[in-house]
């Protein structure tokens, strides 16, 4: 049996829920829609891969005197296919030993395995990062704290935290012996009106995952409902033909003052403060998928690599730096393509060398080989389509235009319509995209970023259209406070005389 309500009543119990719902949320509101100002320019500190680069101090050939299969034979369960990267650590060479998700830290200049961190390397290690004297630093152990305060920190403890009158923050983990967290007055900052609001990255709050992350969901669905419902009051209680009358004077809404612009400013900006309270909940995962991912997710990956044994690797890293003498190497990685080793030679972001185990360096891999390793490697599936794109496009792209371009474009024949972007530089997928990613893609991205092509590839226009739109919602939230404030307020008087009568009937009886 369904319940069909007369329209007099269903527009007053719609009003009931969106009145309710908004005085419950509009806080949430508001700081949703101006920090999405914030962080459009602004993002929560973190530690990335081009900071350590930058960071790093250059390999130096002469301090590099063990190759990588002495450094390999040295662990106790040395992999069958490690990952290995020769950089600098508290200014010795050293190899890191990836297999999975441990790692292992070997000395290139002795083959000692790196034993657990001392207070002292930690110490050299945090001056250095900060360029700071360390006697100007006050040290102190953290558990958890605003700056560390997501789930990733937890297997890296103990931290310890280096703060320097000049505003520098580093985080240093004690079982990695890595700068893991860096902040400066500037980033917290932007993180305090950006990130820390937005997300609702409040200490107490974010500490516990699980609670975060249900409290993100039903505030963004229930932010969700609340729009969709205002929307619908207010196309309902609105009149083309003026049927409302104020001071004599017709109208084509029934309200005034903060609730008639309040209606009006909903009407322009509500579905958009709609969609993105749901992209927003979207981004939460709230309907994770049960569908199995398929097993053939990394065969270009996989076919681009190939499997070398260490064997293979017969250039000594010491021969490889000599031979980039001039460039600053900060990182010198054994990779490989095609099955054939490789040395990667990392200078700066996005400036990298391929030195093979026979020959002179090279700036990137050969294109069409790249293109036939791709079509063989996808033949039995359907094949591909191979191309080059020089510039960012609906799927991949990057706002700080620091994904590399150009890149060998594969777009598979399969059902998936799988796209791989292939950097030639180091022969490594640097994006893909399937109809699988449709909803992250268009649903969240798509509506909460903007970021869509005939707007984002046109700067400042996405700007200017983004941050209208968060004024506009902003404008949206102050108005909804307004109102809040107003039903609490007579809610709250309509409480004083029932308490007296209350008091003076007790006093009676008394």
């Amino acid at each position: 049996m369904i319940l069909v309500l007369p329209p007099t009543m269903l527009k007053r119990s719609l009003i009931v829920v969106h009145r309710w719902l908004g005085v419950a949320l509009c806080l949430l509101f508001l700081l949703w829609f101006p920090s999405g100002i914030v962080m459009m320019y602004w993002d929560f500190p973190s530690v990335t891969a081009a900071d350590r680069l930058a960071r790093s101090p250059a390999l130096d050939p002469s301090t590099v005197v063990v190759p990588p299969s002495e450094a390999i034979a040295v662990l106790k369960t040395p992999s069958a296919a490690p990952q290995i990267r020769l950089n600098i650590f508290d200014g010795r060479p050293v190899y890191r030993v990836r297999s999975g998700r441990g790692e292992t830290v070997v000395y290139a200049d002795t083959g000692q395995i790196r034993d657990a961190m001392s207070q002292e390397m930690l110490d050299r290690i945090a001056a250095a990062w900060a360029n700071q004297p360390l006697g100007a630093a006050r040290i102190d152990p953290i558990g958890v704290d605003q700056w560390t305060v997501q789930g990733s920190f937890r297997p890296l403890a103990p931290i310890w935290k280096y703060s320097w009158p000049d505003g520098q923050e580093v985080y240093l983990s004690q079982t990695t012996g890595d700068v893991v967290q860096y902040t400066t007055r500037a980033s917290r900052l932007g993180a305090y009106f950006g990130a820390i609001p937005h997300w609702f990255y409040f200490t107490p709050l974010r500490a516990n995952q699980p609670r975060w992350s249900r409290f993100v969901i039903w505030s963004s669905g229930l932010a969700t409902v609340s729009s969709l419902v205002g929307i619908v009051i207010g196309v309902w209680m609105y009149s083309p033909s003026k049927r409302y009358r104020h001071d004599g004077r017709p109208r084509r809404l029934p309200y005034r003052g903060a609730k008639r612009w309040h209606t009006i400013v909903g009407l322009i900006f509500g579905l958009g403060a709609a969609t993105w309270a749901f992209s927003g909940m979207l981004s939460m995962d709230p309907f994770p998928s049960q569908a199995p991912r398929r097993g053939g997710d990394d065969t270009v990956a996989q076919a681009l690599r190939g499997r070398v044994p260490m064997t293979a690797v017969t250039k000594h890293p010491r021969e490889a730096l000599s031979q980039l003498a001039g460039l600053q190497v900060k990182e010198l990685e054994i990779a490989s393509f095609a099955g054939e080793p490789v040395y990667l030679a990392t200078i700066a972001p996005g400036d990298t060398r391929i030195v093979p185990m026979n020959g002179d360096p090279q700036i990137e891999f050969d294109r069409r080989r790249i293109a036939s390793i791709v079509a063989d490697a996808t033949r039995a599936s359907g094949g591909a389509q191979i191309s080059v794109l020089d510039r960012y496009d609906r799927y991949y792209l990057d706002r700080h235009r620091s994904r590399p371009l150009p890149v060998v474009l594969a777009r598979l024949n399969d059902a998936a319509h799988t796209r791989y972007y292939i950097d030639p530089k180091t022969a490594r997928v640097a994006g893909t995209y399937s109809a699988r990613s449709w909803m992250s893609r268009w649903a969240y991205h798509g509506l909460h970023s903007l970021d869509f092509p005939w707007l984002y590839d046109h700067r400042p226009a996405w700007d200017i259209v983004v941050i209208a739109f968060m004024i506009g919602g902003t404008a949206l939230c102050v108005t909804s406070l307004v109102l809040a404030w107003r039903v609490l307020g007579r809610k709250a008087r309509a409480l004083v005389p029932a308490s007296r009568v209350r008091s003076e009937l007790s006093e009676d009886l008394a």
